[in-house]
């Protein structure tokens, strides 16, 4: 290490204090410098450590805070979520079949116009729920996003059985529910773990 780095991680190490994740936070900043370094192919000072990553308080008031969202309240954060939309889309099914209102027809028209709407967003929840983890927790959130998406990802298991073996009247979906949408959704249901864990990386690189 140059005396620059030195200079960096004794300070980062005393503004973290007895941070659980201590170790954790310098190992993925010292690998941040090194790829700064390798990039500009000469070793930094302190000073443009700095101006790169911000000062070592800041950084570790950055952890401070972040520290006290927990894992457990992050995983059901998202679980809850996840639940709430399908929670919203049984209800709105429900209102559509059985009740049969007027301005019902007109949502379920503009809903059923567009699936590929309704793909995009939910895809962007899965991608959300990694980068909200990757940038709370950083190296130390995989673990937490792999809980969390096992989790999360129960009810949309549970309705895809319920579709295919024909437990949900098919009917009840159309147009919205036919074989290629069927298709599509089973595919990006594999799909989402690796979607979920580029947000992830995305989120663990603005922890930085």
């Amino acid at each position: 290490m140059t005396t620059g780095d030195q200079r960096f991680f004794q300070a980062l190490d005393q503004a973290l204090g007895k941070h659980a994740e201590k170790q954790q936070i310098i190992a993925e900043y010292r690998s941040h410098i090194y790829e700064m370094q390798q990039e500009e192919g000469r070793e930094l000072d302190y000073q443009e450590i700095v101006q790169q990553l911000g000062t070592p308080e800041a950084i570790a008031a950055i952890w401070k805070e972040a520290a006290t969202v927990t894992p457990k309240k992050m995983q059901l954060l998202f679980v809850v979520l996840n639940i709430l939309l399908f929670l919203v889309g049984i209800t709105l099914t429900i209102v559509y079949n059985v009740y049969q209102f007027e301005w019902m027809e007109v949502v379920w028209k503009w809903l059923t116009a567009l699936p590929s709407i309704i793909i995009i967003v939910y895809i962007g929840f899965w991608g959300l729920l990694g980068y909200e983890i990757g940038k709370q927790f950083g190296s130390g959130g995989l673990k937490i996003l792999r809980r969390t998406f096992t989790y999360a990802i129960i009810p949309n298991l549970i309705l895809m059985y319920l579709i295919i073996f024909k437990w949900i009247p098919h009917e009840w979906f159309q147009p919205l529910l036919n074989g290629p949408f069927i298709v599509v959704c089973i595919f990006l249901t594999i799909l989402l773990y690796p979607i979920s864990w580029m947000g992830y990386r995305w989120g663990r690189k603005t922890s930085v």
